[in-house]
């Protein structure tokens, strides 16, 4: 079960509120400001600044 667009368009990063959108693999939020990739696990999107991998 993929992350419905009703969340997507809710969901905003932590750090910066800024937009989020689903990677290529749809197995991670990317906030292009931040530069950082939230990870979905189970379907569950993991929105913790210190989960999040930064992306170079």
């Amino acid at each position: 079960m993929a992350i419905s667009k009703e969340l997507l368009d809710i969901l905003a990063c932590p750090q910066c509120k800024g937009e989020i959108y689903l990677n290529e693999t749809q197995d991670g939020l990317i906030c292009t400001a931040c530069k950082l990739l939230y990870p979905i696990k189970d379907d569950i999107p993991i929105m913790l600044i210190d989960e999040a991998k930064k992306l170079s």
